[in-house]
């Protein structure tokens, strides 16, 4: 089985900082593509960046030059950090990676379970 467990919610004031983290773990033969979507009140979810297996970073537009994704592979985890940030950023933010899990040939889609992020002031 495996889990991706998210961390990092928080509470910041328009202009903040915050750094969300999310961990895999279980029988993980190899990740591929790590990222991170967000769904605020009453849209759908979205995607806020991507990272591949290489390092190769992908970014939606509205938060670009503000987050930077990362991984850390040895680790099985993925960052989102967040600068700059605005209300509009408010949602909840998921983690989502491609996981080949021992003795399956093949990457499947987990999600996380979801954290909070607020700005507000």
């Amino acid at each position: 089985q495996v889990q991706l467990v998210e961390s990092g919610e928080g509470l910041v004031q328009p202009g903040g900082s915050l750094r969300l983290s999310c961990a895999a773990s279980g029988s993980i033969f190899s990740i591929g593509a790590m990222s991170w979507y967000r769904q605020a009140p009453g849209k759908q979810r979205e995607l806020v960046a991507g990272i591949m297996s290489n390092g190769r970073p992908v970014y939606a537009d509205s938060v670009k030059g503000r987050f930077t994704i990362s991984r850390d592979n040895a680790k099985n985890t993925v960052y989102l950090q967040m600068n700059y940030l605005e209300p509009e950023d408010t949602a909840v933010y998921y983690c989502n990676a491609d996981i080949e899990r021992v003795g399956q040939p093949h990457f499947d889609d987990y999600w996380g379970q979801g954290t909070q992020v607020t700005v507000s002031s």
